[in-house]
Order: structure tokens, then C-alpha cells, then sequence
């Protein structure tokens, strides 16, 4: 395995970023980025890569790898939370392993654009196809949970089962992520060209921002998170190494390609932090936003974007 590989993501601007904005924290600096500007940014990188996979997608020829591919991500999604939430539910309760699991079977578009990044770093590209995989992976983990949390709870779930479903596709994120690819995907090269500079040439300096206040908020929500317990912490490293390392080496029989790989793995491994709480505030109240959601933004999406990306990456090479 190329070990240089992980060296040279640990020297990565973007992530280097995201390691000042906790390190601001731990120096009780009052280093902010303002909320409207962070939500303009997350808003834009959803943009930049909704409208770059579209231009991708329209480059292709839909294709039995495309198929298999929107398959094995919905099946992804909506299997993780089936083996998670047995792994939770003794030690922290139906309602707080309903939302783990399904915030570990959802995805992190953020930890998706880091992927991205990294790829181009590599020099690598993958399908754009991929993002539309992204984007059908939230809605099946939010209903596997649902489901979970319905079986086993001794109370009902507040919320229809229709309401929680018709939320997990309007979602923000998955609407503007789905209607950026359809927008690059009917945008001819010359319309598409004129916006270049903007979802293409600043996309690297906006993400590093933007993972600078990821850093901030995440260093905001570990002090209080490390007080749950060892289990939580194990669970955040270890489930998701699990679940990347799997699907890095499973995914080789879904497509061929490094980079389609890379991404099927960061998104097997990521945990949601967007969409997941959102909709557990509407169908869930009884879980404690104070454990899934550190558990997700400041566990698993450092250790993804540190070392997850690099080992997956040697993984797939080495197989």
C-alpha cells in the first residue's frame, strides 16, 4: 500500500481548514463564520457538484453499470441501519439506535464533495451518475429507521409513514442536489460553459471555508459528546471503517472504475448530520439529538475525511 497517499490527504488545504476551525475552538478563539454565509457556501458546493454530475451524466450512455450502480446504492442505504440498529438498541434504547442507524445508512453530501476533491487531487474522475447515487441514498436509510423504530418501540412514532417519506425527498439538500443534475444534464456545453467559473474554478477555496466552520462546529460538539461513553465513540470509527472497507472491495462487481469505487465507499462509510436529524425532529423526538448527531459530524466525518478516504483509496488499489 502507498502510505504517501495518506500523508499527502493529511497535508490537504481543505482538510488542513477543517483542523484550525477545532483547533480555534480548543483555544476559546471567537473565530465564526457568519450562519448565512456557511448556508450560501453549503448551498453552492451542493450546486457545483449537482450541476458538474448532470454535465457528466449527459456525456453518457445509460448502461447496465449505471443500473447496478442507482441499485446498490438504495440497497446500501436501506440495509446499514438493519445490522446498526441491533448493535444500539441494548445499550442506548430503540429511539436513539432508530437514529443512529439511520444516519449511518444515509449519507454526508459534504464528506461526497470531500471525495470529490480528493479524487481530482489524484487526478482520478468518477461517473457522474454517482450523484445521483448520492442523492437516492438519503431517503431509504430515514425509512429503514422509521421502520426499526416502529417494530420495536413501545410507542407509536409520531408522524405518518408518508409524511416521513415525502420529507426525505424534499429535503433541501436531495431537491437542490436533484435538480442541479437535471439542470447540467439538459445544459448544452456553450450554456453550460458560461457558468464555468463559478461551479468549477472557486469550488476548492469555497470548500475550504466551508470545512473551516465544519471545524468549528465540530470542535463546538466534542466536548460534550466524549461524556456519552466509549460505545458511541467505537461505533462512530468503527461501523463506518467497516462499512468503507467492504464496499471498496464489493464494488469492484458494481463498476469498474477507481473513482465510482472511492465514492460508493465514502458514502457507504459517511453518516448523516443534514437530512437524518431533520427528519427524526418530525417522526422521533424521543432520540437525543445531543449523541447521533456529534456521533456523525464530529466522529465520522474527521476520521472519513483524514483517514477514511486514503485507506479506502489503498484498499481499492490493493485489491
Amino acid at each position: 500500500m502507498d502510505f504517501q497517499i495518506l500523508i499527502n490527504n493529511l497535508t490537504n488545504p481543505s482538510l488542513l481548514f477543517f483542523v484550525l476551525g477545532v483547533l480555534a475552538v480548543k483555544l476559546k478563539s471567537d473565530l465564526e463564520i457568519p450562519s448565512t454565509s456557511a448556508k450560501f457556501i453549503a448551498l453552492y458546493l451542493m450546486i457545483s457538484i449537482g450541476f458538474k454530475g448532470g454535465q457528466e451524466l449527459s456525456h453518457s450512455v445509460f448502461n447496465s453499470t449505471i443500473l447496478w450502480s442507482l441499485v446498490f446504492g438504495v440497497v446500501l442505504s436501506a440495509s446499514i441501519p438493519l445490522y446498526t440498529f441491533f448493535l444500539l438498541k441494548r445499550k442506548l434504547g430503540v429511539p436513539n439506535a432508530a437514529a443512529i442507524a439511520a444516519a449511518y445508512g444515509s449519507i454526508s453530501a459534504v464528506t461526497f464533495v470531500a471525495a470529490a476533491a480528493f479524487l481530482e487531487t489524484q487526478g482520478v474522475n468518477f461517473g457522474g451518475y454517482m450523484v445521483a447515487v448520492m442523492a437516492l441514498m438519503e431517503a431509504p436509510a430515514i425509512i429503514s429507521g422509521m421502520i426499526l423504530l416502529r417494530k420495536f418501540s413501545p410507542t407509536k412514532a409520531e408522524g405518518g409513514m408518508r409524511q416521513v417519506v415525502v420529507h426525505a425527498f424534499t429535503n433541501g439538500s436531495v431537491l437542490l442536489i436533484l435538480g442541479s443534475l437535471v439542470i447540467g444534464l439538459i445544459a448544452d456545453e456553450k450554456q453550460a460553459e458560461g457558468i464555468k467559473p463559478f461551479v468549477t474554478d472557486i469550488f476548492k477555496g469555497f470548500l475550504a471555508v466551508f470545512l473551516l466552520d465544519m471545524g468549528i462546529s465540530s470542535g463546538r460538539k466534542l466536548k460534550a459528546f466524549f461524556k456519552t461513553g466509549y460505545i458511541s465513540s467505537l461505533f462512530a470509527i468503527l461501523v463506518p471503517l467497516v462499512n468503507g472497507l467492504v464496499v471498496a472491495y464489493v464494488s469492484q462487481w458494481i463498476s469498474p472504475e477507481e473513482g465510482d469505487r472511492l465514492i460508493f465507499a465514502i458514502l457507504a462509510a459517511s453518516a448523516s448530520y443534514i437530512a437524518v436529524p431533520a427528519a427524526m425532529k418530525l417522526s422521533n423526538p424521543e432520540a437525543d439529538e445531543g449523541l447521533y448527531v456529534p456521533m456523525a459530524l464530529a466522529v465520522t466525518f474527521p476520521f472519513n475525511i483524514t483517514l477514511g478516504m486514503p485507506i479506502y483509496w489503498m484498499v481499492i488499489h490493493a485489491v
